[in-house]
């Protein structure tokens, strides 16, 4: 197990750090040591969620007009690319694994509430809308009822 060196931290930051396990356990400690500290589970939301190799935080363009509001962060989206392709995944966008996901989760039972905490998103309207559950016809609904 790797140790973790902590300095100028108060004990709630450290115990944060403990509790989360020891992966993350060493993002969160980097995140204390550049000072950025810890807040709300181990986030503090005037503070980039991830940094580049220089230590600053991405770039994120927002783009579109009226509620169709969205962001963009080319360099994520290049990490995830570069990803796909050594996975032998060319087709895959973080889109269509998105989808994927979505897909599990509702063949295993998962409802909208469920699939919106694990996509993080908080409106279950808004995960009806992005991720529609298919509706099974009525021909196989009621194939070998009886």
């Amino acid at each position: 197990m790797r140790s973790i060196s902590f300095s100028c931290v108060s004990v709630q930051e450290v115990e944060a750090v403990r509790a989360v396990g020891e992966e993350p356990a060493a993002d969160l400690a980097e995140r204390v040591a550049r000072g950025h500290g810890i807040a709300y589970r181990g986030l503090d939301p005037d503070s980039p969620l991830f940094l580049s190799a220089t230590g600053e935080g991405f770039r994120i363009t927002q783009y579109g007009a009226g509620g169709r509001r969205r962001c963009l962060c080319r360099p994520i989206l290049e990490t995830y690319r570069k990803l796909f392709r050594y996975a032998e995944l060319e087709w895959a966008t973080p889109l269509s694994i998105r989808r994927t996901v979505v897909a599990g989760l509702y063949d295993r039972g998962a409802d909208e509430e469920q699939v919106g905490l694990v996509l993080g998103i908080s409106e279950r309207s808004a995960v009806r809308e992005q991720f529609p559950r298919a509706r099974p016809t009525m021909a196989s609904l009621v194939q070998e009822l009886v």
